[in-house]
């Protein structure tokens, strides 16, 4: 299973904020679509990734305003990316070894989706629903297995 996979079923809806915007319009946008992290862009130039844990970590915990705080000043710069051809075991490896929960998706070095954790997990869900199910019929018909 690979992230094109992923993406055919989540979608490609790519949710950003610009550097300049303030931390408490990029929460808001987040609360609104009910997501947890945005891409940081400049025209079409993937900057950096706000996450909740952005949010905690540099706003909550440090006392500042997330109304007067711009973006900029505290995206994660590092940002790890994937390809459409890379595997979902792929990301899920790099999401544990990074310990992030968001990948955005380069496809020609252009922003082509975002997965997050939550995705990868309903697409290897749904693979396995797909493998017990063909078991079952093998096993029900005695017929052979197609996997």
């Amino acid at each position: 299973m690979f992230v094109r996979d992923v993406l055919k079923v989540k979608g490609n809806a790519v949710y950003s904020v610009k550097p300049n915007q303030t931390v408490y319009e990029a929460i808001a946008k987040m609360d609104e679509l009910d997501i947890g992290a945005l891409l940081v862009m400049e025209d079409d130039n993937l900057q950096g990734i706000l996450s909740e844990r952005d949010y905690r970590s540099k706003i909550i915990l440090k006392g500042r305003r997330s109304k007067s705080t711009a973006v900029s000043d505290i995206m994660s710069n590092q940002v790890y990316c994937v390809e459409p051809t890379d595997s979902v075991q792929d990301c899920m490896s790099i999401m544990t070894e990074k310990k992030i929960r968001h990948l955005p998706v380069l496809k020609d070095d252009e922003v082509a989706g975002v997965v997050s954790i939550g995705d990868l997990v309903k697409s290897i869900i749904s693979k396995q629903k797909v493998e017990i199910n063909n078991l079952r019929g093998y096993i029900q018909e005695g017929g052979t297995y197609p996997g």
